[in-house]
């Protein structure tokens, strides 16, 4: 055999094993977890917009926006206690926004304003200077600038027109922050990887992924959420290196067998891990149709009698006989299971009524959970 067609019948060798073989869904460990410590902090403040046309908070219906203006012009030098005002002009608002991780001093964020009171519209509003508080009660953030809403309200006499939600708006780089959280990636003497969704065998192999990348046992998986990586010597006083590297090997994750169900929505997910034993299936529909055809009845001429409406109600029920029993084998693929559960033409809602009896039954490997 030549060297020619021995690489050839190698590489269609190649090429048979890799049409044949599963497909591993392999993720990145950066999306699979984050680094323990490094998230990020909400911001909330108690902030003004004004400049409204006349779609603001009413005064006498919400005291705290006639406190706070009161407040705010006494600030500024302006006295109007006792002061009649009719202002709908401006709006109380609640500021939110979320501070990143090793976010510096000057960094500017975007914020989301929220109204208050019973202002109709933020549009055209401009937010007034707005401290954003963290959880400790410090200033970490502060927001001032113009509104940008994604909807709009319209009225007149006697009719009204909404779109989106106009008492809710956005300020793009609208908030400046002042104080930085104190967080130093460099001087930890380990990492910790937070699994987003815990899991023992998940876990083992992002360790084991590690502990082949470097060489040596520097990683092990203390919990199903948690992988605790020891620093190696070479990456001593270079953490982001270290970061970097490990985020970018890829791993299987593996995950319980589940069926999320929403019966609100009728919406079904099954993940690839669902089986069920073999079980066979049954399912009527029952169907009652009630069709209304009101009469009139009149009395004989020269009567005492009066017209009346009288009901007419046709009654017709349907069983659905023609449905008969469909068998779900054992072990089969997830296609194999959405296909047999088809063959039964019934809807999401008839779906999940039928999920859940195979379930009770015990044919179900899965966990059923409802929205």
């Amino acid at each position: 055999m030549t060297l020619a067609i021995r690489t050839i019948w190698l590489l269609a060798l190649a090429a048979l094993l890799a049409w044949t073989g599963p497909a591993l869904a392999l993720s990145r460990v950066k999306d699979l977890a984050s680094i323990e410590g490094v998230r990020q902090n909400q911001l909330v403040g108690y902030g003004i917009v004004v400049g409204l046309n006349g779609t603001g908070d009413t005064l006498n219906n919400i005291p705290f926006t006639k406190q706070s203006l009161q407040a705010m012009l006494e600030r500024l030098g302006v006295n109007t206690r006792g002061a009649t005002m009719r202002t709908q002009n401006l709006a109380a608002v609640m500021v939110t926004a979320s501070l990143p991780p090793f976010a510096a001093q000057g960094t500017r964020i975007d914020v989301t304003v929220s109204s208050l009171g019973d202002a109709k519209s933020l549009q055209g509003g401009t937010l007034l200077v707005t401290p954003l508080l963290g959880a400790d009660g410090e200033v970490y953030a502060l927001a001032q600038g113009s509104v940008a809403i994604a909807g709009f309200a319209a009225e007149g006499e006697a009719a009204k027109i909404t779109r989106g939600v106009p008492t809710n708006g956005r300020i793009a780089n609208g908030a400046n922050i002042e104080r930085e959280i104190a967080f130093r990636l460099t001087d930890a003497r380990s990492l910790r990887l937070s699994l987003r969704n815990p899991d023992f065998t998940t876990s083992k192999r992002i360790a084991a992924a590690i502990n082949d990348f470097m060489g040596a046992d520097t990683a092990e998986p203390t919990d199903p959420a948690t992988v605790t990586i020891q620093i190696p010597p070479r990456y001593q006083g270079n953490m982001i290196r270290l970061v970097t590297e490990v985020e970018q090997l890829k791993v299987e994750p593996d995950q319980t067998a589940k069926v999320i169900v929403d019966e609100r929505s009728g919406i079904i997910v099954m993940g690839r891990d669902v089986r069920v034993s073999t079980v066979a299936i049954a399912q009527g529909n029952l169907t009652v149709t009630i069709t209304e055809q009101p009469q009139v009845s009149q009395p004989n001429p020269l009567s005492n009698g009066e017209t009346v409406v009288v009901p007419r109600s046709a009654v017709k029920v349907d069983t659905g006989d023609g449905n008969k029993l469909a068998l779900v084998k054992e072990g089969v693929t997830l296609r194999e299971l959405v296909d047999g559960l088809n063959a039964l033409g019934v809807g999401p809602r008839d779906l999940i009524s039928i999920l859940q009896a195979i379930k009770a039954a015990g044919a179900l490997q899965a966990d059923i959970d409802l929205m």
